[in-house]
């Protein structure tokens, strides 16, 4: 597999903040428009990597989990979930137990005004686009402060996904990751999961020659409302599968089980229990070990 992290940051020169092709391979890591730099020194130092943490969230209390009907799958969701031959993830708060902008935020001392923000876009009260533009306004980030960020504060896997990747994979059930994160934050989480760049679909940040902030790749998908169908009915199409799933935790994932999109949304709810979008889950679960255990 190519090196994931000779793509880590990114840079767009001033008048260029819409140089991305918008084809099913994104085109962000290979454009000519783009300088790109080496990769923080703790990726090359793999067996010291953090990949797995347990979740900060606290199993729901028996009186909450009565509330929905679908934590057990019904025969339907159990066997399309069986017969998959693609799974598109959510990252934050899914595969990672983090909100990675909420966590550059914090780092660059502007944490609590853009996790306000970022609760928002997840529940679905304001559109992503929005969400997003006050998010790295808030931010306003260097490359050198996302630099920093990357070096000192790896990716926190969720207890379990590595496994569930590994066993899908070993199903040969192809693995995206389909985010509203941005790019320099995934790439990394893909290389410990080993995931190929191509089956990324995410946010880019543009910076400068001199690593100003230029702003973000308003052509990606995931950028806007509406964009992760968008992205999953590119990558369906594309492959030509026969059924997908969506996972995640936020509205913008339940959003993917359309048609032409994904056949089953399924709704982790370990880190963030979104009750709204739970309610509209084909299965929601608190432990990828009830997802590995039932593809057996």
């Amino acid at each position: 597999m190519e090196s994931l992290m000779n793509s880590c940051i990114a840079h767009a020169p001033a008048g260029h903040l819409k140089q991305y092709s918008q084809s099913f391979i994104p085109a962000s890591f290979h454009t000519s428009t783009l300088k790109l730099h080496q990769s923080p020194s703790w990726m090359s130092k793999t067996s010291k990597m953090i990949t797995s943490a347990a979740s900060p969230f606290q199993p729901p209390e028996a009186s909450t989990t009565n509330r929905f009907d679908n934590t057990l799958p019904s025969k339907e969701v159990l066997d399309l979930w069986r017969h998959v031959d693609a799974v598109c993830f959510d990252v934050d708060s899914t595969v990672c137990i983090d909100e990675g902008i909420d966590e550059f935020a914090e780092f660059c001392g502007a944490g609590k005004a853009v996790a306000e923000w970022t609760s928002k876009a997840m529940n679905g009260s304001v559109t992503l686009q929005e969400a997003l533009a006050a998010r790295l306004s808030l931010i306003n980030p260097s490359l050198a402060q996302l630099q920093d960020f990357l070096e000192k504060r790896p990716p926190r896997l969720s207890p379990g996904i590595a496994d569930l990747v590994k066993k899908l994979k070993a199903k040969n059930v192809d693995v995206y990751l389909v985010s509203g994160g941005f790019r320099q934050m995934i790439n990394p989480v893909a290389a410990i999961l080993e995931i190929p760049l191509e089956n990324i679909f995410a946010n880019q940040m543009l910076f400068g020659n001199s690593g100003e902030f230029l702003g973000f790749d308003e052509n990606e998908p995931t950028s806007r409302s509406g964009g992760k169908p968008v992205a999953v009915q590119r990558i369906r199409k594309a492959r030509g599968y026969k059924t997908l799933a969506m996972i995640g935790d936020g509205a913008t994932d339940l959003e993917a089980r359309q048609p032409g999109g994904a056949d089953l949304f399924i709704c982790y709810g370990g880190v963030q229990h979104r009750e709204a979008v739970a309610a509209k889950a084909d299965w929601l679960v608190f432990s990828f070990k009830d997802l590995i255990n039932s593809l057996d």
